[in-house]
């Protein structure tokens, strides 16, 4: 399009004329060249509308993510062993903001900047028509095609019209331009344990026996370069113009092999991070919660690893509670990964949800938590527990002191009402076998051998399955802590939990049955009348109502599954509260 007006002579001298009323023309002699421009301008057009423009005539430059050709200064090259890459070209003030590891990276003390010197090459910008806004063709205001005022020059030798004659090029390199460029590549590293990690490098680096890589910048900066030098910078920028890059090169080179997953998820991971920083939505599985969990846990991981998790975490944070009753079933199932991913993410909601399963099952998991969390969140953990414990506690001494009274007003004793005594008292024994951990096993002779050892942990474990005769505990729950050869046995609180849910739930016949209180008085065959076991059962009805109340605290919840869905499948307490100043992120008020 450059070409042809450059090469017709009418319009070359109208546009080195001014305007009909500059030049003190006439209205009639106005309007003949208008219509003549106007004919040879439509001429032109119909002529060149088929010619391809292969040739970069009409390209320009990208200056949006993931490439700022005209304005970035950070280099940031991603490339796994099967040979594909990313390439991005960002902001400095941008990644520092961000990243705490670009921040100290590109500091004074640890950059490694490459100066631009004078003769660094332009961004191309060849074949592009420079003129007032809103005065391109067709699409002005004016709707009259294109301004002659405007076209005051067209220079020899380039496809670039300047309307104040200057250097066009060379004004926006050193307008736009930055004075400093860093250039980050991947290292994988050398063993197989290795964390691939951004290094700094200089732009002319390259491994042994390789030919150096090329930069988006176009050129080191170190010489002027010459004109071939810049037609490949010219057909580099176009190359990358787009981030997915194909794998099958149209000049005839081989393809490159498939990426394999972890390659794949390695792009992928690196591509969201820098989307974030310039404030676009990450691309995360929408559909299925636990490929999106895999992913979000994946790019947390990498952002913690380049300080970046002030950043990334709201992101995730967004993104995993609008599956919303999905969430919080997969927390359930699995408390431990999804309180790590919580902290990481700093989501109060993911993370509270998850700390108010770990607790009301601990001890189960300690070994896993103390492996992969913070002394911090550990030290929440045992706090929030011995807080669960100290209320469980005091709603046991409360259960163990319920009593029955007479029609007097005073306490029921074997001498005044043994029916009575007797309803407590089965009351207070199922209460003790339900809240008190099976005795520990005998110890094992120290010549004993292999095969009696392992035969006296089964039979240990026998005894566990078997200490329980009702479904409100769970005795496989029930901890063991070897101490040498002395085995001690632990109530966890997940056991109790199920005793005190139990005890606290409105169905009255979960426990102490009237098939139970039948069979306990033909223990007794001289008391045993339809009129005594029906005053028996309903004295133990009014114990049970009692002991309603008094677990009433310990039945409250701070999950968001007991609010939407109902929490069915959960035996262990969950009324632990998580308050804001407790996040090990904010700090302990």
């Amino acid at each position: 399009m450059v070409s042809a007006l450059v090469s017709d002579p009418t319009l070359t001298s109208l546009a080195r004329r001014g305007p009909a009323s500059v030049a003190g023309h006439g209205h009639s002699h106005s309007s003949h060249h208008s219509r003549t421009a106007s004919s040879t301008l439509s001429s032109s057009r119909s002529r060149r509308y088929n010619r391809s423009h292969a040739g970069g005539v009409s390209f320009q430059p990208q200056n949006e993510f993931p490439t700022f050709s005209q304005s970035g200064d950070v280099e940031i090259v991603i490339k796994v062993a099967s040979g594909h890459e990313n390439r991005y070209l960002l902001h400095r003030h941008i990644l520092t903001r961000c990243s705490g590891f670009f921040e100290a990276s590109t500091s004074d003390q640890w950059s490694r900047a490459q100066p631009l010197s004078d003769n660094a090459p332009p961004p191309p910008t060849a074949g592009v028509i420079e003129a007032a806004p809103g005065n391109y063709g067709d699409g002005g205001p004016k709707g009259g095609g294109i301004n002659r005022g405007e076209l005051t020059k067209i220079p020899e030798g380039r496809g670039r019209i300047s309307s104040d004659g200057g250097d066009a090029p060379s004004q926006l390199s050193a307008a736009g331009t930055p004075k400093k460029r860093w250039r980050y590549e991947l290292d994988p590293g050398t063993g197989e344990e290795d964390i691939p990690m951004l290094v700094q490098k200089a732009e002319s680096s390259s491994v042994a026996g390789e030919p150096p890589s090329h930069s988006i910048f176009g050129g080191s900066g170190r010489h002027k370069p010459s004109p071939s030098t810049t037609h490949s910078s010219h057909s580099f920028f176009r190359s990358v113009a787009n981030l997915a890059l194909s794998s099958a090169s149209p000049y005839g080179t081989p393809a490159l092999p498939p990426p394999t997953q972890a390659e794949q998820d390695l792009l992928r991971d690196y591509d969201n991070l820098f989307r974030i920083m310039y404030n676009y939505p990450p691309i995360l599985d929408g559909i299925h919660i636990a490929d999106a969990y895999v992913q979000c846990k994946s790019l947390l991981t990498l952002a913690d690893q380049y300080d970046a998790l002030a950043v990334v975490g709201p992101r995730v944070d967004h993104h995993l509670l609008q599956f919303q009753s999905k969430l919080w079933k997969q927390i359930a199932k699995y408390p431990i990964s999804y309180l790590r991913l919580g902290y990481l993410a700093r989501s109060k909601v993911i993370f509270q949800e998850a700390l108010v399963h770990v607790v009301g099952q601990w001890p189960a998991g300690e070994r896993s938590l103390r492996a992969i969390l913070p002394d911090s969140v550990l030290d929440l953990i045992e706090d929030k527990v011995d807080e669960l414990e100290e209320t469980v506690s005091r709603v046991e001494a409360q259960l163990f002191r319920l009593n029955l009274t007479n029609r007097s007003g005073e306490r029921v004793a074997p001498h005044t009402n043994y029916l009575d005594w007797l309803a407590v008292s089965l009351f207070r024994q199922w209460l003790a076998d339900n809240t008190t951990p099976p005795p520990a096993p005998p110890i094992p002779e120290r010549t004993s051998h292999t095969r009696r050892d392992s035969n006296a942990v089964a039979n240990s474990r026998r005894a566990m399955s078997n200490s329980s005769t009702t479904s409100a505990s769970n005795p496989t729950q029930l901890g063991i802590i070897s101490h040498g050869r002395a085995m001690v046995s632990v109530p966890p609180l997940a056991s109790l939990g199920r005793t005190y849910r139990t005890l606290g739930s409105p169905a009255s016949s979960n426990y102490l049955s009237q098939e139970e209180c039948k069979g306990f008085l033909k223990l007794t065959p001289e008391l045993y009348s339809r009129d005594n076991l029906r005053r028996f059962v309903k004295r133990i009805d009014e114990i049970k109502m009692v002991a309603r109340e008094v677990v009433r605290p310990l039945m409250g919840s701070g999950l968001e599954l007991d609010r939407r869905d109902k929490a069915e499948g959960i035996g262990y307490l969950t009324c632990v509260e998580v308050r804001d100043r407790d996040l090990p992120w904010i700090g302990y008020g």
